[in-house]
């Protein structure tokens, strides 16, 4: 316990506002000045919200802002614009149909509920405001404990720790303050009944979370800022619960969500924000050995700088008889952007299995992807890719995807290709496809290019 202690030392004054339905907190990181936001409960007094710095988008990387905020009612926000005059408005996702008041350079709208948006003036997407209205807490701590880890506001620096990580153990909950500022990786590595909660920032880590070998284990609350790698890193774990996650990137290789033969896996109301994948599944990599079953994503919003939002199957056990990822959905996810160069990586919804892999039973209900500058809407490839694998997957099937939308002109044909015989892209289903407005009739309405070893596709 004297190593955990050694953490809380308040080393930068925070302030936390509270009422009956509205916490406001921040500080301690760089200030970003491109905008001035207030919130208040209706009819209620303006405070001022903390405009943190958020660094976004690898290939050209820039000083975008942040702020969040719990509410339990209706709250109003105002946003001023700092430099140069508003010309345009959007508030995405588009699907929360956010409405808003502009008076010279302010803009006010009202949120009913929590969620999480993005506000940008004048299309510019690169110095965009993200506005995390969060939900009220429901469990909160005010110091440590024998089976609470706790972190107050301020920033906390392990220096004494090797490799700047702080590993946590069975049976404790792991509670970052509104305010709190932690500059270190939180590892989970074979433990179970582990929480990590709050309204805290992990800020510029190696890694966000890790969490390997380990069972039963919530996030809940967190945001990660630009971290090295990836935001959470799962490895042969089960019983796993992301809620409430707010994370960006900026850095090669620096993933969103990255689960290797993790199982029973539930993923709800994040914004992902990453210069790689924003969430990938895959079987064997490293020191994790298995297969994948009943993940469950839902309720998010992902905007991928680079690479892919949503990506499976890439890594594999090639040297045994290969692994099975099944049973996964994807449900009420709102995806902002894909921005990928590269045809090999292209894809909102990916799969690019390979290393033996079979991925099968895969849901994507009621998708709304609203921008692709550079990229395809569907990727289903069984594949070797000399980089990554040693062997080619072993196939792809029963795939639905069902009530997607997508209004746009600028993105490259989708692909569906097997890779021989024995490796095949089969019985998928597109019900209820709706693009630039119109439903989609066939596959060359869809605009997929279907290669070789490719069995029973239905459009309807």
């Amino acid at each position: 316990m004297k190593r955990v202690l050694c953490w809380l030392i308040l080393s930068v004054c925070f302030a936390v506002h509270v009422s009956a339905q509205l916490v406001t907190y921040g500080g301690g990181l760089p200030h970003n000045d491109d905008y001035t936001v207030r919130v208040r409960e209706l009819g209620g007094e303006w405070k001022d919200l903390f405009e943190y710095t958020v660094q976004v988008d690898m290939d050209n990387v820039q000083n975008a802002s942040m702020v969040q905020f719990d509410m339990g009612s209706t709250v109003e926000v105002m946003v001023k614009k700092n430099n140069g005059t508003i010309q345009d408005v959007a508030i995405r996702p588009i699907s929360k149909k956010i409405t808003y008041q502009q008076q010279g350079n302010t803009i006010t709208f009202q949120l009913d509920k929590p969620q999480y948006l993005s506000v940008e003036l004048n299309g510019d997407r690169l110095h965009n405001l993200h506005l995390f209205a969060n939900p009220l807490e429901t469990e909160t701590y005010t110091k440590a404990s024998q089976h609470v880890i706790y972190f107050g506001p301020g920033q906390h620096k392990p220096e004494d720790l090797p490799g700047i990580e702080f590993n946590i153990p069975s049976n404790t909950t792991v509670y970052l303050a509104p305010g709190a500022i932690v500059k270190a990786k939180l590892v989970v590595d074979r433990a179970e009944n582990v929480r990590i909660i709050g309204r805290g920032i992990i800020d510029h880590p190696q890694r966000g979370i890790e969490v390997t070998h380990s069972k039963n284990v919530t996030i809940d609350g967190i945001t990660v800022i630009n971290p090295d790698h990836y935001t959470v890193y799962g490895g042969e774990s089960k019983e796993l619960t992301i809620r409430n996650l707010k994370s960006f990137s900026c850095k090669g290789w620096s993933d969103g969500i990255d689960l290797m033969c993790c199982s029973d896996v539930l993923i709800d109301n994040l914004f992902m924000r990453n210069s790689d994948d924003c969430i990938a599944i895959y079987a064997h990599r490293w020191n994790y050995y298995g297969d994948v079953k009943n993940v469950e994503v839902r309720n998010t919003v992902l905007w991928a700088d680079i690479a892919h939002p949503i990506n499976i199957g890439g890594h594999g056990d090639d040297e045994g008889d290969g692994e099975v990822i099944e049973n996964l959905k994807f449900e009420n996810i709102d995806i902002l952007e894909q921005d990928e160069d590269d045809r090999l990586y292209q894809g909102c919804m990916a799969f690019g299995v390979g290393d033996k892999n079979l991925v099968r039973n895969v849901t994507f209900d009621n998708i709304r992807v609203e921008s692709i500058q550079e990229g395809q809407l569907f990727h289903l490839a069984v594949l070797y890719n000399p980089k990554y694998n040693k062997a080619p997957g072993r196939g792809i099937e029963n795939i639905l995807f069902k009530n997607i939308t997508y209004n746009g002109y600028g993105e490259n044909p989708s692909l569906m290709e097997g890779y021989d015989a024995k490796s095949l892209v089969r019985n998928i289903t597109f019900e209820h496809v709706v693009l630039n407005g119109k439903k989609v009739q066939s596959i060359k309405e869809l605009g997929v290019t279907v290669g070789n070893f490719v069995e029973n596709i239905t459009v309807k």
